[in-house]
């Protein structure tokens, strides 16, 4: 994840997208909710709502449907796609929801990393290396299948680990990193970075390894949902093409992201 660049060719078309999907044109919509990620997700009034929020629009609209997307914290969030209240969940990994309808093409990559104040001399290099560390991770964020054992090892274990909730989890993370009330922070690169850079920090944290192998991220749809199928369907299907046409990459780059082999 990068600073966010410029209006690409796309852009025309998806104004034009999102304007008839919020005009009630259309009988058919779906509903998409999720933390603020962004670039993934950004906020639904922003000039660039995220990556995933505007391929969504494309894909969907090309299949005339609307995509509503809503703001709300994590695991609120889960549990709304989970219960059928929402149709589906930007940025899932497989683990955050096993439940869940995935398809077989994933939009983007989250490459998770180690952050701590300047001059730190800790590094990450395993399991190992996170004794005698206060991490700072979000509170029902997968990090992966070995980051996941230790959260749940360690969640009641303060001098360990320290869950943060809400839209502002991780600008919480980082201010406890600054304050020395955390150690380090574990965060997707694509979100620390632009966090970082709109926050304007003078003393931004460095990163001190990371974790592998990086984990797919979807748009997820709802278990208990029988347009679910359909809706996975339909994503993955346009997935597929706009890698194949370079559209996907192209949309990427708007957001200054190079895609991730």
């Amino acid at each position: 994840m990068q600073t966010v660049k410029g209006f690409a060719w796309m852009a025309s078309g998806l104004l034009g997208a999102a304007v008839m999907a919020s005009s009630g044109a259309r009988a058919e919509s779906l509903i998409m909710e999720a933390d603020v990620w962004c670039p993934v997700n950004c906020a639904p009034d922003a000039e660039r709502p995220g990556v995933f929020v505007e391929l969504a629009t494309q894909i969907f609209a090309e299949a005339g449907i609307g995509v509503d997307y809503r703001v709300t914290n994590w695991a609120r969030a889960v549990q709304d796609v989970r219960n059928g209240r929402a149709n589906a969940l930007i940025g899932a990994g497989v683990r955050d929801a096993p439940d869940f309808l995935f398809g077989k093409q994933a939009p983007g990559i989250s490459r998770n990393c180690f952050y701590a104040r300047p001059g730190s001399t800790w590094r990450y290099t395993g399991l190992a290396s996170l004794a005698g560390v206060r991490l700072g991770v979000i509170n029902g964020y997968s990090y992966g299948e070995e980051l996941d054992g230790y959260v749940r090892r360690y969640e009641r274990d303060h001098e360990r680990l320290q869950l943060a909730a809400g839209e502002q989890a991780l600008a919480l993370n980082v201010r406890k990193v600054e304050l020395g009330r955390l150690d380090a922070l574990v965060e997707n690169t694509w979100i620390m970075a632009m966090h970082m850079n709109q926050a304007g920090n003078k003393n931004e944290l460095i990163e001190v390894g990371c974790r592998v192998p990086d984990v797919p991220i979807y748009i997820a749809f709802s278990p208990v949902l029988s347009s679910s199928a359909r809706y996975r369907d339909i994503f993955d299907e346009g997935v597929r093409r706009y890698r194949q046409n370079g559209r996907l990459g192209a949309l990427l780059q708007r957001y200054g992201i190079h895609p991730q082999r």
